[in-house]
């Protein structure tokens, strides 16, 4: 099991509530579906969300095809989150 805990390094999703020069929510949820991988945690929202600071960490991952996954956790040094197929992919994904 894994002891590292991802930090969110960039979100470059301009509409999510979370995204305040970084993202600002406590943990974020990668979700999606096979071969993709999306940040679960994004709201297309003006509304400012989250916490006064940059904080972010991927508290789960339920891309178990991803080869930074152990036990629904990132093991990746850091995640960058993004426009891709959806609003805001996770771009650091990589399927094993």
């Amino acid at each position: 099991m894994t002891e590292h805990i991802a930090e969110v390094s960039a979100c470059s999703v301009g509409s999510c509530g979370f995204n305040h020069d970084g993202c600002t929510a406590f943990g974020i949820t990668i979700g999606g579906s096979t071969d993709h991988a999306s940040c679960a945690t994004f709201i297309d929202t003006n509304a400012m969300g989250g916490l006064p600071k940059v904080l972010a960490h991927v508290g789960a991952c339920q891309r178990s095809e991803c080869v930074h996954n152990n036990n629904l956790m990132c093991e990746a040094h850091d995640v960058k989150v993004g426009p891709g197929r959806e609003a805001a992919d996770c771009l650091t994904y990589e399927h094993a």
